[in-house]
């Protein structure tokens, strides 16, 4: 599959959870019997049932990020964080990308009936944004990179170079597909027609990170199942 039929996929998988959740049908309600069988799918429902720590919404980010009323905030494949993660109690500008239509469409929707200022939300893939050169001050980019092999994930990460100021601030994660509690999200997110692709050891990944950043602090979350970066900019 080329990373556009990828993106195509991930596009249509999220606007048909926009659109189940619309209608009050729960994706995870009845999974298949090779999700159910597996040794981690106790430990699954555990946490879906205490509810489900949010990667994007940790305090340690905005922390890190220090948004203040003269930044402009770029969220990569922001999905609902706007709503959801209190970004939208943030003082710096925001402008979300994701790929998929849904998510866009009812992000507007409810930046305008909740009179939330937001600098853009754009429709389409984070590896060629619309956005000016050394255009934003500070970003993040959470559980999307996961989706995809080292030849986009670097194209990622050029493209966030591209547009963040020298010296920005930026927040990023990786997944550590070795552990139990990453092979079973692998077979959940395929069941959902959006399958981890992600082909780097944390070691290969942070290669390709020093090319553009400065790794100033790296998080360990879910045991060892996720990575988290704290980056700065860094530019020639």
């Amino acid at each position: 599959m080329s990373f556009r039929e990828k993106l195509n996929a991930i596009a249509k998988s999220y606007d048909v959870t926009i659109i189940q959740n619309r209608r009050g049908f729960d994706q995870y309600a009845d999974l298949p019997e090779h999700l159910t069988s597996d040794s981690y799918y106790p430990s699954f429902l555990k946490a879906r049932k205490e509810g489900f720590e949010s990667h994007s919404g940790r305090s340690e980010i905005k922390a890190f990020l220090s948004p203040d009323a003269s930044m402009k905030f770029v969220d990569l494949g922001c999905c609902l964080n706007l709503i959801c993660n209190g970004y939208d109690e943030w003082n710096s500008l925001y402008h979300g990308v994701d790929i998929s239509n849904e998510i866009i469409t009812l992000l507007r929707t409810i930046a305008i009936q909740e009179n939330i200022v937001v600098g853009s939300l754009y429709n389409g893939s984070i590896h060629e944004t619309p956005y000016p050169d050394n255009y934003f001050d500070i970003g993040a980019c959470i559980g999307v990179l996961e989706y995809f092999e080292k030849s986009f994930v670097e194209m990622v990460l050029v493209e966030i170079n591209r547009i963040m100021k020298p010296y920005g601030r930026f927040v990023l994660d990786i997944p550590n597909n070795s552990t139990p509690m990453r092979r079973f999200f692998s077979m959940l997110e395929a069941h959902l027609g959006r399958p981890i692709d992600f082909d780097l050891t944390p070691i290969e990944f942070e290669i390709l990170l020093r090319k553009h950043f400065k790794i100033l602090r790296k998080d360990l979350l879910d045991g060892d199942a996720m990575i988290q970066y704290f980056l700065m900019v860094e530019k020639s």
